[in-house]
């Protein structure tokens, strides 16, 4: 029976819109919504067109069974059966009819009317039946639909773990067509106008037809007589576009119009699209080696990882506009592309793609078992559906035939989940790798208009490819830089690096197809900061002339991985660096035009030191090609509390040329003579003084002495905060090498302060406490206990990460917050309250991360706090007069207390008193 916490679908028909906006008739009614299911766990050996029992429950189509949106939500293997009656008469009499499925998960059977009119294996290409000769108009008609899905290993199952698409999972419709019909036309494009349309025709009977093409509001039209056989006919056919608007992210112009063809039949006619582009690779200037271009010029990748991943319709989306969303999410971004990762896109996704200027890879869904004939077989079919449905979509620009040598090792189950060692090359067979070689020529001479991958490797083993890409999942920032360089180094026409089984490279472009540091750690890691680490390997990829973009993983959280820049729920990160320059976001990273700090994130330096800092220029646009632009930097700290800009200055910029080159003079200046986090903020302007990109590097400056160094009158006495001598929390931890003091839920920590007898310093006059502090949020492994997760291939199919018990989990900054309050007590008398409106960690917390122990290993990492000051009343500090000493106590509510010492947060202070 379903579930009744699942009995949740909606009375309307989910998905309502036509499910094809590059392919659309006019006739045609959506069968979305609920239908009758049977769940049958075992085969049905005897043949019957009916399930063993009745139809017991009620499932929303298009959704799979496992999900929550079909109201059955039961992840179970077995066989779906679905039935419904529907009433429909075509507009036209005499239409052929067809019966449309988007996607079935695996195997499917349709019978109408007790006719079975055909069968489909794979999961994820669309399929149509002709039902015209069993569909009654005069009636009502039963239709019956067997989905079978046992989980094969020679299934194309992708990603799955995170949520089964079990049975029907996209759009079901019904349409109509005349007797003669366009089956099919494939659009390629040329940057001087040029379209070749490669149309298939389907005609009842010879005879003489007029094909028409006419889009942009007719501005764009186009008509042919073609001379129709009995069958299926395929017509070539080329017109030119005068001035032709191309299409890219920046400018997605689209062709949108219609095709028609009229026969003795009648007309059919098509609503359609195209845009003209041309993707490519290219040597340029005295390099030996390609970058990727777009409409003939280069074009820096900035992409992300997509898992197409929905919480409750799992790979389903409710809604188209929930699809149009995720586009807009990567947009806001500054990003140009999206990967969509193991699988193709819903149709209408990639519309949105289309419409709002997004381009994509996109991966062929993978088999988890051996590359056996029967998965071979079944990989090709489906690669095939793939590119026909997806091919006149201008957004995607990379087929990508494996990823991570998945479904290619022959009985390596045990490999690990980023192996790079010999098993899995052992495991990955000679005549494995010339299939793999044979699907890569297949795809590039069945669609020569897109760049073909072979294999999105982390094992260093490509055979045949258009695109030199790699992953890596490295943490910290000079292992990265390490390993990046190692790579580019390693990279030139005839190198054996990075290709497997006696395969060279050649001189295809270089760019990295997933990075991050979601599984650069000991146990993973966990749900964490990703601003700190994200903003240094920016600057690393736009470091290397070479490198020409990176695939970031990913565009949202999933079921077991946090490393997305929103929340699965569609929750915003927030990544903090506008604290170091105002106004920068995450689009400045991914700016076409970029200012490469070649440097640290954080460096310790001394107070009052002179440093120089170089600076380099990478330029993949020529927008601003020949202008002079002007680089503003700034080099400022914050004085406890006060914001104070040590030096200052502008560099005007000859800006010619592609790829990256050096600026001519680093930049130099003297560092504050404080202690203090100093920020070098640096704003590139056009002529126009309109912002291109920011960027931003640290500097712990120490001023040496025992004490901390501040700007400020009076003498300074600093409170570790773990020397508390007392603490009522019930649950108490120090982290980041003692640098920081946690007390979970309420509680206080007491400090004893002695201040300097009278023969040190004469009156006391005023007494300034001021410490950093935020709320604490208890996390599971803080009350019970860490238990850490082996990281293996299961994490692949879902396996539970059990965040909260990671040892590298601090939750970054985001839309969700923890409270608290902190009351400040000497002596027992309350004499200032401060609201901690969180319990942050991102690229703010500066010496959290500068003072971590290990690299692989987070400990509280980027979590800070708030600045909180306060001025002992005169009645106060006239007792201290007396009394030289004081017991503070720094209390805090159901929220909890984290404090943060010199070396942890962003302020470098501990508990500091100020006696003047």
């Amino acid at each position: 029976m379903t579930a009744p916490a699942l009995q949740t679908a909606a009375v309307e028909v989910p998905r309502p819109e036509y499910p094809r906006p590059d392919w659309q008739r006019r006739d045609w009614v959506s069968l979305n919504g609920i239908w009758s299911f049977q769940l049958q766990e075992e085969q049905n050996e005897s043949g019957s067109t009916q399930p063993l029992g009745e139809f017991d429950s009620e499932i929303t189509v298009p959704f799979s069974w496992a999900s929550p949106l079909s109201g059955i939500g039961r992840n179970e293997r077995g066989i779906g059966w679905y039935k419904r009656e529907v009433a429909w008469t075509p507009a036209v009499s005499g239409s052929v009819l067809f019966l449309h499925f988007g996607a079935v998960d695996y195997r499917c059977d349709v019978w109408i009317n007790g006719t079975h009119v055909g069968s489909h294996s794979g999961g994820y290409g669309e399929f149509e039946f002709d039902v015209t000769g069993v569909w009654r108009t005069d009636t009502a008609n039963l239709i019956v639909v067997r989905a079978e899905d046992f989980d094969l290993k020679s299934q194309t199952r992708g990603k799955q773990g995170y949520g089964e698409i079990r049975g029907i999972w996209q759009p079901v419709w019904l349409e109509s067509r005349p007797q003669s019909y366009v089956q099919q036309a494939k659009f390629s494009t040329k940057l001087d106008g040029t379209v070749h349309v490669q149309a298939t025709v389907v005609s009842s009977q010879p005879g003489e037809a007029a094909l028409q093409f006419s889009f942009a509001d007719g501005a764009v039209q186009h008509a042919e007589n073609v001379t129709l056989a009995l069958g299926t006919n395929s017509i070539s056919i080329s017109f030119q576009v005068a001035d032709p608007q191309l299409w890219s992210p920046e400018s997605p112009h689209l062709y949108e119009g219609e095709i028609t063809l009229a026969s003795s039949d009648g007309t059919d006619s098509i609503a359609t699209y195209f845009g003209i582009r041309e993707v490519g690779t290219a040597l340029f200037g005295d390099r030996k080696y390609r970058w990727i271009t777009l409409n003939g010029k280069p074009v820096y990748l900035n992409g992300a990882l997509d898992q197409s991943f929905h919480e409750e319709g799992f790979f389903t989306y409710p809604t188209d506009e929930e699809m149009r969303n995720e586009i807009y999410l990567l947009k806001r971004l500054g990003l140009n592309f999206v990967r969509i990762h193991i699988k193709p896109e819903e149709p209408r996704k990639l519309y949105w793609a289309d419409k709002l200027g997004m381009l994509v890879m996109e991966d062929m869904p993978c088999f988890w078992g051996n590359p056996d004939e029967t998965a071979r077989a079944g990989y090709e079919r489906e690669a095939k559906e793939i590119i026909d449905r997806d091919y006149n979509h201008p957004s995607v620009f990379n087929w990508i035939m494996f990823n991570e040598t998945w479904g290619l090792w022959t009985d390596a189950e045990t490999i690990s989940l980023t192996s790079q060692g010999a098993d899995s090359k052992q495991a990955y067979l000679p005549e494995t790798q010339e299939w793999v070689r044979s699907m890569y020529h297949w795809a590039k001479n069945y669609d020569p208009t897109r760049i073909i991958e072979d294999n999105s490797t982390c094992n260093w083993d490509h055979v045949e490819s258009d695109i030199n890409s790699w992953h890596f999942y490295i943490n910290g920032y000079e292992n990265l830089r390490e390993h990046v360089s190692m790579v580019v180094d390693n990279t030139y026409p005839g190198s054996s690096f990075n290709y497997t089984g006696g395969n060279v490279q050649s001189d295809a472009p270089l760019m990295n197809s997933e990075c991050g540091n979601v599984w650069g750690f000991k146990v993973g890691a966990g749900d964490s900061d990703l601003a700190w680490h994200y903003r240094y390997m920016m600057n690393e990829f736009r470091r290397h002339d070479q490198m020409c973009g990176f695939v970031f993983t990913e565009l949202r959280d999933v079921t077991n991985e946090f490393n997305g820049y929103y929340r699965l729920d569609g929750r915003e990160k927030f990544f903090g660096y506008e604290g170091f320059v105002p106004g920068m976001s995450l689009a400045d990273l991914h700016a076409p035009d970029f200012i490469v700090i070649d440097a640290p994130p954080c460096q310790t330096v001394k107070a009052g030191e002179r440093v120089s800092v170089p600076l380099l220029r990478s330029s993949y646009s020529d927008r601003y090609h020949g202008q002079k632009l002007q680089l503003h930097w700034e080099l400022w700290h914050d004085n406890l509390g006060v914001r104070v800009t040590g030096d200052r200055g502008t560099v005007k910029l000859d800006w010619n040329g592609y790829g990256v080159a050096p600026i001519d003079a680093p930049l130099e200046f003297d560092l504050p003579k404080q202690d203090a986090v100093a920020v070098l903020a640096l704003t590139l302007r056009d002529v126009a003084g309109t912002v291109v990109t920011r960027n931003f590097t640290t500097f712990d400056v120490r001023g040496g002495s025992e004490v901390p160094v501040y700007d400020a009158e009076g003498l300074f006495i600093a409170v570790p905060v773990t020397g508390f001598e007392e603490q009522t929390f019930a649950y108490q931890w120090n982290a980041i090498q003692e640098g920081k003091a946690n007390g979970g839920k309420e509680g206080r920590f007491v400090y004893e302060v002695t201040l300097p007898d009278a023969s040190e310093h004469g009156l006391v006059q005023y007494v300034d406490i001021a410490f950093e502090a935020s709320a604490k949020r208890l996390l599971a492994r803080n009350v019970e206990g860490v238990k850490e997760e082996a990281h293996t291939i299961s994490f692949m199919h879902g396996a539970e990460a059990n965040v909260e018990y990671n040892s590298n989990t601090y939750y970054m900054t985001d839309s969700e917050r923890h409270e608290s309050i902190v009351h400040v007590l000497v002596d027992g008398e309350k004499v200032a309250s401060f609201y901690l409106p969180d319990n942050p960690a991102d690229s703010q917390g500066v010496l959290s991360y500068h003072y971590q122990k290990t690299q692989d290993q987070l400990d509280e990492a980027g979590s800070y706090g708030y600045l909180c000051k306060v001025a002992l009343p005169a009645a106060i500090t006239a007792k201290l007069d007396r009394s030289r000493s004081f017991k503070l106590a720094l209390e805090a509510g159901e929220g909890g207390l984290a404090l943060y010492g010199r070396n942890a947060g962003r302020y470098p202070i501990d508990v500091l008193v100020n006696v003047r």
